[in-house]
């Protein structure tokens, strides 16, 4: 069979596309990689770089399209002019005998032409110059005498004196030295079109800037207030519409939403303190009933089933009221901690806590009552199934860390997450406890949470559980 008979042409024709897609993918997932790293970050700074490019890039164009036409143009006329000069002076020098004075021919060339002239003994030519960087001039007048002085050998200068162009020729019996002003052959005023241009490029970008940071600012007041409100901390009661129509637009929304959250929960509260009322009397009233009776095994179990009823029931109530709309204030992180260790101890839990004395004092805006439930959590999480429980603080990377670690039989890699998922329950020992509703977890991530922080789960140096919460500044 022909390899013909392989390959066809529609064949082809795929591969072909097949390989012009994947080309244009990677090129793009280059072009962004590329844009991630070297372009800023911030919204002010990208918005300025959006304005400095095109100024920058339009006034690349106008000294171009200057350089080439206007300036080169005016040159090529000086240069032409000088050069015309000069090949009327050589030829008034060649219609002289070797005996006359050129002293009027230098007088014509100094007052009519502003040119200098000198006539040397006849020689060689100097070596030549080094060009300049920017060669127009050096080029353009090189042109102009070779076109205007044919069959004469001449040197040129217009390096040396950054004031004067120098030229010579050299005749058969003379050399001819000539000197002229800059101004004659180069169009020197380009200094000022490259002022104007740096002067209009520094007034529109300060303009520019000036509108941006008002543009900007809602933005950021914006931001800074979705902020402290999705922290749980106060913020302005009424976020001032201001800016551009689309920032108005942002800012309503969030003062719409922020008001429909706020009634939600106000809402939520007070309807679960209804709740916790009233079944909360009915407990008791079971609870009187049940002492009341003469005490038998069968009544016991009741007390027994009544209690763990109650206990069931404020724990669903704390985990569906989270935080209780309770409000943020400044803590003294080690002094709550330490009361928690304190109250710990005394239930004959065996918590310490490992702090250095000599640590400063971590001041952390908190809500007091609902962070403290969230260690608690933790602590009482980890007492069920260890023998040793610590509890650290320290502080990094503009963020609180609270460590909560036992020597426990941990928890699998796999089921970390799991365990934060309201009454999920693990198979093994750490759940065997009747009296546990696998909502403890789950509160201490939700308080965590409404801080801004989150909590995670590793291995702890102890060999058990090790808890991080982690709460932003």
């Amino acid at each position: 069979m022909a390899l013909s008979d392989h390959i066809t042409p529609a064949r082809l024709a795929d591969h072909w596309s097949g390989f012009v897609a994947a080309m244009r993918q990677l090129s793009a997932g280059v072009a962004q990689r590329i844009g991630s790293i070297f372009l800023p970050k911030g919204l002010y700074t990208r918005t300025v770089l959006i304005i400095i490019m095109p100024i920058v890039l339009l006034e690349g164009v106008v000294a171009f399209v200057f350089m080439e036409r206007h300036w080169q143009a005016v040159t090529r006329r000086l240069s032409e002019a000088t050069a015309r000069d000069l090949a009327a002076v050589i030829d008034l020098y060649r219609t002289y005998n070797g005996n006359d004075d050129y002293a009027a021919l230098r007088n014509l060339a100094r007052d009519r032409l502003n040119i200098s002239l000198q006539i040397l003994p006849p020689g060689d030519l100097p070596p030549a110059q080094p060009k300049p960087f920017f060669a127009l001039l050096d080029r353009t007048l090189t042109s102009e005498i070779s076109s205007r002085v044919k069959d004469v050998p001449f040197w040129i200068d217009t390096v040396g004196n950054s004031r004067h162009v120098e030229i010579k020729f050299r005749l058969e019996n003379a050399i001819l030295r000539f000197v002229a002003t800059r101004s004659q052959t180069y169009a020197s005023n380009s200094h000022i079109f490259l002022i104007w241009m740096v002067a209009t490029s520094v007034v529109l970008l300060t303009v520019a800037i000036l509108f941006l940071r008002n543009q900007i600012r809602p933005i950021l007041r914006l931001a800074e207030a979705a902020e402290s409100f999705g922290k749980g901390r106060p913020v302005p009661d009424d976020i001032t519409p201001r800016g551009a129509l689309e920032v108005r637009k942002a800012a309503v929304a969030f003062n719409e939403m922020r008001e429909r959250i706020t009634q939600h929960v106000e809402q939520r509260t007070a309807m679960l303190a209804g709740v916790s009322h009233d079944l909360r009397t009915v407990l008791t009233r079971l609870k009187l009933e049940l002492a009341l009776v003469e005490e038998t095994p069968e009544i016991r179990a009741m007390q027994q089933d009544v209690n763990e009823m109650q206990h069931m029931l404020e724990e669903y109530l704390a985990f569906a009221k989270g935080d209780g709309g309770e409000d943020v204030r400044p803590t003294r992180l080690r002094a709550l901690l330490e009361e928690i260790v304190r109250e710990a101890q005394l239930q004959g839990m065996p918590v310490a806590f490992n702090q250095s004395r000599r640590r400063r004092e971590l001041i952390v805006p908190l809500k007091r009552n609902a962070f403290k439930r969230t260690i608690t959590n933790l602590v009482n999480n980890a007492n069920r199934f260890a023998d040793k429980v610590v509890i650290r603080a320290y502080k990094a990377n503009n963020s609180v860390f609270v460590i909560v670690e036992d020597n426990g039989p941990g928890i699998p890699a796999h089921e970390r997450e799991n365990v934060f998922r309201p009454f999920y329950r693990l198979d093994h020992a750490r759940n065997q406890d009747k009296s546990n509703t696998g909502l403890g977890l789950a509160i201490a991530r939700d308080i965590a949470r409404s801080h801004g922080g989150d909590i995670s789960l590793e291995t702890s140096q102890l060999g058990g559980l090790l808890a991080k919460i982690q709460i932003p500044l």
